[in-house]
């Protein structure tokens, strides 16, 4: 519950901002602006709380820490990529395929 918070959040104070500075309604651009404060929001709980997420591993995965910190990493470098033009198609993509 509390990441879609951060989204829908992050989404309003972007937007407004957005409007307030660039007197247009940039709806994508607020969107993906959300949706990367949303996976650092979430990447910071896979490196707060690393023990916790283990425990939500089924037991045939193998280095379940490492796995942890990995979808962290993995996070961060998708929020940066939804804000750079030239990654944001290939970045939007990956994410489908990560989140499913």
């Amino acid at each position: 519950m509390k990441p879609l918070i951060v989204l829908v959040v992050a989404f309003i104070l972007a937007l407004v901002i957005l409007r307030a500075t660039k007197k247009a309604w940039m709806i994508s651009f607020a969107g993906r602006i959300a949706m990367s404060v949303r996976l650092l929001f979430t990447a910071l709980g896979h490196f707060l709380y690393p023990e916790g997420m283990v425990l939500m591993l089924p037991d045939f995965i193998p280095f379940k820490k490492a796995m942890i910190y990995l979808t962290g990493c993995i996070e961060i470098a998708a929020a940066n990529g939804l804000l750079i033009p030239r990654l944001r198609r290939l970045t939007g993509w990956l994410l489908i395929i990560f989140l499913y």
